[in-house]
């Protein structure tokens, strides 16, 4: 039986997701607003990069989109706003879905096209390209299984989407070991630590469908034997 006192422990439990999750992207957040301040001719509050001042448009375009995707894409993992054809969710996935592009696309750009800070060699850049392009790849495939009303696949890469398009936080944290033993700007230890936190999101992502898949198997055999 399911008390009230479990059922208020069960919902700060999940309101908890989202906030960790904005808590990840907190340090990409701030230092892209700094980074705005800076190209919109305010004070030089974080060091210059010629990626930024050389080509400003994709910079400001993934940073918007990014703090768009991180933050609202967090509450989307709340269960109490996907209910109704016009929910929370439906309607904030119209907004999230093409930040999402912006955020992968402009990356892509950033990656072949602007110019490169001190330390990232072209390992790094593959692996942005690889990333990037698999962030592009789960939108379109969230998209379809969406026109398909296949709703769990839709979550599924959607999911997918998420954890890519908000590594950033991530990396933030990877960075530090790496930056304290070889330096800031060692290509090697760079390259390591931002591919590892593409792949340790990406890793919690699967086990978050997993446990999805699990949870509604278990439902679905509760209601076969109720």
């Amino acid at each position: 039986m399911v008390t009230a006192s479990t059922q208020l422990e069960h919902s700060r439990g999940v309101w908890l997701i989202p906030f960790g999750l904005i808590l990840l992207t907190l340090i990409p957040i701030v230092s892209g607003s700094l980074r705005l301040t800076q190209l919109g001719g305010g004070p030089a509050l974080i060091p210059e990069a010629a990626r930024f001042t050389g080509s400003p448009i994709p910079v400001i375009l993934h940073i918007v989109a990014a703090t768009v995707f991180s933050v609202v894409g967090a509450f989307q993992f709340l269960p109490a706003l996907r209910r109704g054809r016009r929910s929370w969710h439906s309607l904030a996935g119209r907004v999230l879905v093409p930040a999402g592009f912006v955020v992968a696309l402009s990356g892509l750009w950033m990656a072949t096209l602007s110019a490169h800070p001190v330390g990232d060699g072209p390992a790094l850049i593959v692996i942005r390209v690889v990333f990037g392009s698999y962030m592009v790849v789960s939108l379109v495939l969230a998209v379809r299984a969406l026109f398909r009303r296949s709703f769990v696949a839709h979550g599924a890469w959607m999911t997918r989407a998420y954890a890519l398009g908000v590594a950033a936080g991530t990396q933030a944290l990877s960075l530090i070991p790496g930056s304290i033993l070889f330096g800031s700007t060692n290509e090697i230890a760079r390259a390591v630590a931002m591919g590892a936190a593409w792949a340790i999101n990406l890793a919690v992502a699967e086990f978050v469908i997993y446990r999805r898949a699990v949870r509604a198997a278990a439902r679905r055999q509760a209601t076969v034997f109720a």
